[in-house]
């Protein structure tokens, strides 16, 4: 039920926003630092969104480089052959030790930078875009491989024999729990907290909000549609993630382990998934390997923006942006290694939470929606670029058009979807906790959506 809410949020709101992003990068030729400054009427002050995308990005890293060492720590463990014959306690136990070691975190953070930063390093065409292609096809075809031979390995007679699942739990029912929409689980975890929660998956899958797409439209050539492009891009995206679903879920039934375990799930299903399959050390070490590659295409994204932010504010080379933002984003991804040990007794969203949920609820919960309407108003309001000059710019090329007739949504009804479902996500979130504290929250949330209509509303002089 969860993925079918997802899947209307991708349509409605994903892709008009992507669009505007990349239109908006390649009506500037300018990262988020200077495209409302190039593309903005005189006298009005949308350059002040800058600041969204600035923080955004830098927000992001100081986890998201966290998580990605996770994944090469445990392409390392399959490689080293770690998990062979190794026992499901011995799996869950693995996960909790490396969160406990700082220095073996801190290690695999640095890695995940300095390899980010050295793709950058290159350029575009023969960094970024070279590799991140070739990583990208080779996880796409691993990831349609392992759906298949899985599905097919869980769903089987035989497969529930070798297997040997706990509890005599049946794999067939994970492939049921992923595909048969359970709408009574839905009203009981609450209607509003799903649908905020499909909403920011939606732009954090997409990398939407905080211009982290822009740069890209920034380097796209005239020629093609953007809407065809963000279609397309949005596609894959999904596919990928659905694909993986049919890996890791059916999983989760096979060996006992509960499916809402968090972002731990897959450090916890995969390696007991592949210590049981034939060959299970080399499959593992693909898995994680290409799992490593998509994260570090995140990774070098956002990086490239980074250093995008630096060349187009104070005129930096590449390779002086590079060696400063380096040394920024290790130092300030420290706290999130620290949040999990040294400082694991400092938890601001309540008791169980981390430095990593503060970072990821800043980031997902606030300026990714923020940053999506502020692109959208943009694009819309006579005020900002204009309909007429976004229009063009999208429609710029072949492939499928963005059709006029969509105006009226994108200016009204998305900005009112994007509001709404966010104040209702803060209140979900907090209301449990009292309402003085509810009402602490909520009065920031509307300081916030303040800023951006007050930002908006200014008018050419």
């Amino acid at each position: 039920a969860f993925i079918l809410i997802y899947l209307v949020f991708l349509l409605i709101m994903g892709i008009p926003v992507m669009v505007c992003e990349f239109a908006i990068g390649r009506g500037s030729r300018c990262s988020a630092a200077k495209s409302f400054e190039v593309l903005e009427p005189p006298g009005t002050c949308w350059h002040r969104f800058k600041a969204i995308s600035i923080v955004g990005c830098y927000m992001l890293m100081m986890y998201y480089t966290t998580v990605t060492g996770w994944m090469l720590y445990y392409c390392w463990l399959h490689i080293t052959g770690t998990f062979v014959g190794a026992s499901p306690q011995f799996i869950t136990a693995t996960f909790g030790t490396m969160l406990k070691d700082p220095s073996n975190l801190l290690f695999w953070m640095v890695l995940t930078c300095a390899m980010g930063f050295g793709v950058c390093y290159l350029g575009i065409q023969n960094g970024v875009e070279r590799i991140t292609k070739w990583m990208m096809g080779c996880l796409f075809v691993l990831i349609l491989v392992l759906a298949v031979l899985i599905s097919a390995l869980l769903a089987s007679r035989l497969a529930r024999q070798i297997t040997k699942p706990i509890n005599n739990i049946d794999p067939e029912k994970g492939i049921h729990f992923y595909l048969v929409p359970n709408f009574d689980t839905l009203a009981q975890l609450g209607w509003g907290n799903v649908i905020y929660a499909a909403m920011s998956q939606a732009f954090f899958t997409l990398s939407i909000g905080i211009g982290a797409m822009l740069i890209f439209g920034a380097y796209l050539p005239h020629g093609r549609s953007l809407f065809g492009e963000a279609s397309t891009i949005t596609a894959l995206d999904t596919f990928v993630a659905l694909m993986a679903g049919f890996i890791i879920i059916p999983a989760c039934f096979a060996f006992g382990i509960q499916p809402d375990a968090g972002p731990s799930l897959i450090f916890l299903t995969i390696p007991n998934l592949f210590v049981q399959m034939p060959g299970g050390r080399f499959w593992g070490m693909l898995f994680f390997v290409f799992l490593s590659f998509a994260a570090l295409s995140t990774v070098i994204a956002v990086f490239e923006n980074i250093i995008a932010f630096g060349m187009n504010l104070y005129g930096w080379s590449r390779k002086k942006s590079v060696a400063i933002n380096g040394l920024a984003i290790v130092l300030l991804s420290i706290p999130c290694v620290l949040g999990f040990n040294l400082w694991s007794g400092f938890q601001p969203l309540g008791p169980g939470s981390s430095i990593l949920d503060l970072e990821d609820f800043i980031v997902s919960n606030n300026l990714l929606p923020l940053g999506s309407l502020a692109f959208v108003l943009f694009c819309t309001k006579k005020n900002g670029w204009g309909w007429a000059h976004f229009l063009a710019e999208a429609n710029d090329g072949e492939g499928r058009n963005l059709p006029s007739s969509l105006r009226n949504y994108l200016l009204y009804v998305l900005p009112l979807l994007i509001i709404t479902i966010y104040l209702k996500g803060y209140y979900d979130m907090f209301s449990k906790q009292g309402p003085e504290v509810l009402a602490k929250w909520l009065v920031l949330a509307a300081l916030f959506l303040g800023f951006i209509f007050y930002t908006a509303s200014r008018k050419k002089t």
